[in-house]
């Protein structure tokens, strides 16, 4: 590694050092934007040091902009093939992307320079474990048609235990009774009966099921609110319906991907919605987000709360059901909205959208991925993706998306925001994230959108958190992703 000469290059060295400790300030403080600025100043003063590439690796890493934090991790490696930390941090970002044959790699180099290090050991072997479960479910998927979990539960069967004081289904439905008491019941952290979390999770996929990729609706003189991410924030998902009213007929929701992972009440957010959704098919409004797909939920958390309140057999449902959920919705044919964003190419149109064969786990790239996992970005054109996933579509590329499908503007999420909203690309393209203080730490502002339907303008409300019980974000995530400052 350059550390720098005498003289002027010795001054640059120090300039850098410096902007290094600024940085290193910055990350310690969770403000990660101002770190990754300063590692940027030192890099730009002494691009020969793999440190720098490997410390805005991790700073990248918490803000889950995987695909820079891959290539920083890279470029450290190169410059020092010793830097046993850059293996770990390309490691972490490529199972971040659900990468995990080339995590596994970097996981191997880092226990043969460090056999005793026991956290790489067990980060190898579980890296591993993932690996092999993999292969294995590919050959069975390979032997036959997957069998749903449907077919093997004997729901009828399941008896509901005398002491089980909690709320259950009417006559097998769910009714607006049973929906307010379930929420008080998940806010006092008491477990809805599995016969009941069964019997919700088999109706709505049968109801999502019946619907198109792209749902269409139309609203006239009434209004829809639109949330954006909530990532397992029940208590703030409470707070959204205190504020703004319980979902009814005439008061429509639109949750836009997202509700899962990360935050440690992801099953109580889930099946309230779904909840919803089966007491109001036709004005409770879901659609999935990156975060309902195996590979995040294996990783941020999902998986690990449905096994610890429930059972794997119930995960392998969910996963079921999020197959199911639409990928995108048109509001009086002019307003789109999505999770991710906009495509990798041109041309693609609202037919093609409905087109998209959606029942399965998303592939690395095209339409479906795109809808899922792309990003805005200031300049025009398309750039490559600070996540590794999809891409990034500058303000000339929506122009030319709503030009041809006759829209006024798209609305997304998929990013968290301090203000809770942003609107870019001259009013065209609209963020809502409705998860404040994200992760109990990004202290940024939640958000909703209201839609009328006589002139569909935005009209955005903001809420902060409220307090929850003591379960720490990401208390159920994959220990490969707990990572240690540098």
């Amino acid at each position: 590694m350059a550390e720098g000469a005498d003289g002027a290059g010795g001054e640059q060295h120090d300039q850098a050092e410096g902007m290094k400790a600024k940085a290193n300030q910055y990350f310690k403080d969770k403000d990660y934007d101002n770190a990754i600025k300063y590692y940027t100043l030192a890099i730009e003063l002494n691009s020969e040091n793999a440190i720098y590439y490997g410390n805005r690796s991790l700073a990248y890493l918490r803000t889950e902009c995987y695909g820079y934090a891959l290539s920083d991790a890279t470029k450290a490696v190169e410059l020092d093939k010793k830097y046993i930390k850059g293996y770990y941090r390309r490691a972490t970002a490529n199972m971040a992307l659900g990468k995990f044959k080339a995590a596994l790699k970097d996981y191997d180099t880092v226990v043969k320079v460090k056999p005793n290090d026991k956290d790489a050991k067990m980060k190898y072997q579980e890296c591993n474990k993932i690996v092999k479960q993999k292969a294995f479910e590919r050959a069975i998927a390979n032997d036959e048609l997957k069998r749903s979990v449907v077919d093997s539960l004997d729901i009828e069967s399941m008896t509901i235990e005398d002491d089980y004081t909690g709320p259950k289904l009417e006559d097998g439905k769910v009714t607006l009774k049973f929906m307010k008491d379930l929420m008080q019941w998940f806010k006092d952290q008491k477990k809805l009966h599995r016969k009941c979390a069964y019997q919700i999770l088999v109706q709505v996929k049968e109801v999502l099921s019946k619907l198109p990729s792209l749902v269409e609706i139309t609203l006239s003189e009434e209004s829809i609110t639109i949330c954006g991410d909530i990532h397992g924030q029940y208590y703030d998902l409470l707070n959204i319906f205190e504020l703004n009213g319980l979902p009814s007929e005439s008061n429509p929701y639109l949750f836009n991907g997202d509700f899962v992972d990360r935050g440690s009440f992801s099953v109580e957010v889930i099946l309230v919605l779904f909840g919803f959704k089966l007491l109001l098919p036709n004005h409770f409004h879901v659609l999935r987000g990156n975060h309902e797909t195996d590979n995040m939920n294996q990783m941020y958390g999902f998986e690990g709360e449905v096994k610890a309140k429930y059972t794997s057999q119930m995960f392998e449902l969910f996963s079921e059901v999020f197959q199911w959920l639409p990928l995108a919705q048109c509001i009086n044919s002019k307003v789109l909205i999505m999770h991710g964003g906009l495509f990798s190419e041109d041309g693609i149109t609202l037919e093609d959208i409905k087109k998209i064969d959606r029942n399965r786990q998303p592939p690395d790239s095209g339409p479906m991925c795109d809808l899922l996992w792309s990003d805005p970005q200031p300049q025009n054109g398309r750039s490559i993706s600070k996540r590794g996933v999809s891409c990034q579509f500058g303000p000339d590329v929506t122009s030319r998306f709503l030009e041809e499908n006759k829209l006024d503007y798209i609305i997304r999420s998929h990013e968290v925001k301090p203000e809770g909203y942003e609107v870019t690309h001259n009013g065209k393209c609209i963020t809502v994230f409705s998860a404040p203080n994200y992760c109990d730490q990004m202290g940024n502002q939640g958000a909703y959108i209201h839609l009328t339907g006589s002139d569909l303008k935005p009209i955005f409300h903001q809420f902060k958190t409220v307090p929850h019980p003591n379960v720490k974000p990401m208390a159920y995530a994959n220990s490969l992703l707990q990572m240690g400052m540098m």
